[in-house]
């Protein structure tokens, strides 16, 4: 059916519902790639380290230096703890819900564009069987136009019928996945800030004893 045809050929054969993907395709490739970047440079510390060199900081009382630690590090973790160490010598509690809050701010950064991915992945499937009926629908309206069947008639419409369920889920799937990628990136996050804030609260209260 499409031999001899251009990649250009085919796509307009999908009528106007592969434009549409087309969009949603751009947009998911689009923030896919924003996001790999930031959580892979937000990734370069790991939470041991970065507690690692902050427990010696304070050990050795230096608390500005550790300060100064944290804002050298582009990490949500370094973040948090430099939430908890710009309040240090002040009450615990306070100490720990500026951290929570940091958390809170951190992880709205994470989940940035997400949604959007996400939203992709369930509609393109969806928006690939509206051009798949729009296909069927007008190879009938073709058949009842010339009177009679066969496949000069119905070629057109099946055509359309067949390439948006196939620009649907090639659309859809890497959406889906990234998504699926990108809930399980932030959860780690969200696990090593709430472990950073833990432990440094234990670090700030043993060093206050």
């Amino acid at each position: 059916m499409f031999k001899d045809q251009s990649v250009f050929e085919i796509i307009s054969a999908g009528g106007f519902t592969i434009y549409i993907l087309i969009l949603c395709s751009v947009i998911s490739i689009a923030v896919i790639i924003e996001r790999v970047v930031y959580y892979h440079r937000r990734s370069r510390f790991s939470r041991i380290d970065i507690i690692s060199q902050i427990r010696k900081e304070i050990s050795s009382n230096h608390i500005l230096q550790a300060i100064g630690l944290c804002k050298n590090i582009d990490s949500p973790m370094a973040r948090v703890a430099l939430a908890g160490l710009n309040l240090h010598g002040h009450d615990e509690k306070l100490i720990s819900n500026a951290m929570e809050r940091e958390i809170t701010v951190e992880t709205i950064k994470l989940e940035r564009f997400t949604g959007i991915v996400g939203s992709i992945g369930g509609t393109a499937v969806y928006i690939g069987l509206l051009g798949t009926v729009m296909g069927i629908m007008r190879a009938f309206s073709d058949i009842a136009k010339a009177g009679s069947g066969g496949m000069n008639v119905v070629t057109i419409g099946i055509a359309e019928a067949l390439i948006c369920t196939a620009a649907g889920l090639l659309v859809a799937i890497p959406a889906v996945l990234s998504y699926n990628w990108f809930t399980r990136k932030i959860d780690n996050f969200v696990i090593d800030m709430e472990l950073t804030a833990s432990e440094l609260v234990d670090l700030i209260c043993v060093k206050k004893r």
